[in-house]
């Protein structure tokens, strides 16, 4: 045997999309419904574990066999899975490293992430059968008691055999589908370099980190009375039966002289700006109730595993175009900044139930309870978190494969480009925390909304306008921005001709380091680590301008299958990004015997004992991949009792 592919099924009485597989398979009630495999290509084959059969010894003498690859759509749910049903308790499970996954092979061709969306958009002999979802919910989940089902909270096989014998023909087209895609996208073979990689994101998700459930119960509690005591004052003041309705709310302030269309954030930030002292109060209550921070901490609470720590945070190759990560459960990628001196006080607070003294010292509690979120985030006992990330990655980036030389010059004396770039644009110094130091907010406002083509609407998108810019301002800013940066535009360009001529000659071409092919229905991007972004179906279309674009399918912003055009600076993005995720996945390949428990965009946090350097973590975090000669980078860092943004 070489070779296994398998699909499962399963039960929990535990949510599975609000937690995460981890915390799924700690149910008492989670069991293995019907396990379908096939050994070397071989016809399926399905094990009807929940009417007594039992699977074959030498099957799961191969779950654990590592010189048998293992392959299944989405490969952590039935690694986790099978870890327990195989016995193993929360924190041990099934090495990844022979295990591959197929949802990740077609997220590198730039195709959906669910088998059904693949086996469309691959045209399979054999799709996934449209039955699945309606057997899951009958089968997988708990049902509610009724008169009519005789009071069970669960469904059965015998309860419904013809549903039964379809839920095993839907097993069997699961691997029979999957198996199909892999035979499909076998001339475009994954390098080793991203299953080492993949490797290392399952430990990393395995490892998890430890959460403060203390603090995060808490958190919970303040935020419930704190809602209340907003809501109950917002009715004495306005009179309004529930001031928390828009509708009802927006009538109230048009009765009391103050129109508006809508009570979205910045819309309530502007009429705070006019609105007399009673209509302000009432405004900023509301402003205060919608920075409530819960959903975050209660995530936490459904995903926290039976150790207090929480797994499974990280979705490998999550960003089509990119091959970026994406956050999974509580959702890594967008928590709220911190800005407390006092942080470890206000925590400390928090965690022991003060809310007076929260309320007293800091006032808007929401606000309070946002910043914390980090800090519920702990190293296991006896250890400190080593936090280190990139500095400027992107701008580092971009400015390597355009041979910007003032900008290489920046980092070569070790400047900061923030800074540089404020200072080219209102041609006067700046300095970090110094001379002009309010103007680098202005320049990594300008750096984020220009690098990529964009102009005055980016920079309102990035919010020029709320930092004190003015209309008449951004035209220039962007002029200025492109004159300084002429090799920049110069790589948007070169860029968007390679792309144009690879989809129309078929021609093959190399630049910047990149190559640029189309083939078997495919564009490539082959980047300077060896890895390809992948483009479907591209085509030469007509934008919204009358003008040639590159047109390809992908998931759009709908988050359905679509066409989409692009351009140079949009692939100059998708390079820049990707170049920035694969620096970063060497960095974590080097630091991979380190305890990585999480990594936010640029950055990795380490769980270590105190005889760890952490100048020497930031040293081999820095170090420039071979495949980057050239390139500059820096990484900076600090130690922490708890996670925070220094």
């Amino acid at each position: 045997m070489k070779t296994l592919s398998i699909d499962i099924e399963t039960y929990s009485d535990i949510p599975l999309q609000k937690t995460g597989v981890y915390r799924y398979v700690e149910s008492p009630d989670f069991e293995i419904l019907l396990f379908a495999y096939s050994v070397d290509s071989q016809p399926v084959q399905v094990i009807d574990l929940a009417c007594g059969e039992k699977i074959p010894k030498e099957i799961l003498l191969a779950l654990e066999d590592e010189n048998v690859i293992k392959w299944a759509f989405n490969a952590t749910f039935e690694r986790i899975c099978l870890s327990r049903f195989l016995g193993y308790p929360t924190g041990e499970y099934l090495n990844p490293e022979s295990w591959r996954c197929s949802m990740i092979w077609s997220a590198t061709m730039g195709l959906p992430l669910s088998l059904e969306g693949v086996g469309a958009v691959l045209g399979l002999e054999k799709q996934k059968l449209s039955e699945g979802k309606d057997l899951i919910k009958y089968f997988c989940q708990p049902c509610a008691p009724t008169k009519a089902n005789g009071q069970r909270t669960r469904n059965r096989p015998f309860q419904a055999p013809d549903k039964w014998a379809m839920f095993k023909k839907y097993n069997i087209r699961d691997v029979e589908t999957e198996m199909g895609i892999l035979q499909r996208l076998a001339k475009f073979p994954i390098p080793a370099q991203i299953w080492d990689e993949y490797h290392l994101d399952q430990k990393i998700n395995d490892r998890g980190v430890r959460l403060d459930m203390d603090l995060v119960a808490a958190a919970i509690e303040m935020d419930t009375r704190s809602r209340k005591e907003l809501t109950d004052t917002m009715k004495t003041i306005t009179e309004l039966e529930n001031p928390n309705s828009v509708q009802q709310m927006k009538a109230w302030l048009s009765d009391n002289g103050l129109e508006t269309d809508t009570l979205g954030k910045k819309a309530v930030t502007d009429l705070l700006k006019t609105a007399p002292p009673k209509l302000a109060q009432v405004l900023t209550l509301r402003q205060q109730l919608a920075k409530s921070p819960v959903r975050k901490y209660q995530a936490m609470e459904k995903t926290v595993c039976a150790d207090g720590r929480a797994r499974g945070m990280f979705q490998f190759y999550g960003a089509n175009r990119t091959g970026r990560f994406s956050g999974r459960n509580i959702q890594l990628q967008n928590l709220p900044q911190n800005h407390l001196s006092d942080l470890a006080e206000a925590r400390s607070l928090v965690r022991s139930g003060n809310f007076e003294a929260v309320k007293l010292l800091y006032e808007d509690v929401p606000d309070t309870l946002s910043q914390l979120i980090r800090t519920a985030f702990i190293p296991r006992e006896g250890t400190q978190f080593l936090v280190a990330d990139f500095s400027a990655i992107e701008a580092r980036v971009i400015a390597w494969f355009a041979g910007e030389k003032w900008r290489q010059d920046v980092f070569a004396k070790g400047g900061d480009i923030y800074c540089a770039s404020a200072s080219q644009m209102f041609k006067v110094p700046v300095e970090k925390h110094g001379i002009n130091g309010h103007l680098r907010q202005k320049g990594k406002i300008a750096e984020l909304a220009l690098g990529y083509g964009g102009s005055v609407g980016a920079l309102k998108a990035m919010g020029a306008l709320d930092m004190g810019l003015t209309e008449d301002e951004l035209p220039p800013l962007v002029d200025a921005w492109r004159q300084s940066n002429p090799n920049i535009v110069k790589f948007w360009w070169d860029v968007d001709r390679a792309v144009m001529e690879a989809v129309k000659f078929k021609h093959t071409t190399s630049q910047y380091g990149l190559t640029f092919s189309c083939r078997s229905g495919m564009l490539f991007i082959t980047l300077p680590s060896g890895r390809k972004l992948a483009y479907v179906k591209p085509k030469i279309g007509t934008n919204k301008f009358g003008g040639q674009c590159i047109t390809y399918e992908g998931i759009g912003s709908t988050k359905k299958w679509e066409r989409l055009d692009s351009y140079g600076p949009k692939f100059v993005e998708n390079i820049v990004q990707a170049t920035a995720r694969d620096i970063l996945c060497y960095a974590m390949q080097t630091l991979r015997y380190c305890s990585i428990v999480m990594h936010i965009h640029d950055e990795v946090v380490i769980e270590a004992d105190s005889s760890m350097s952490l100048d020497a973590v930031c040293k081999q975090m820095g170090r420039t991949p071979p495949w980057a000669k050239g390139l500059l980078l820096r990484a900076d860092g600090y130690a922490t009792p708890f996670y925070k943004k220094d």
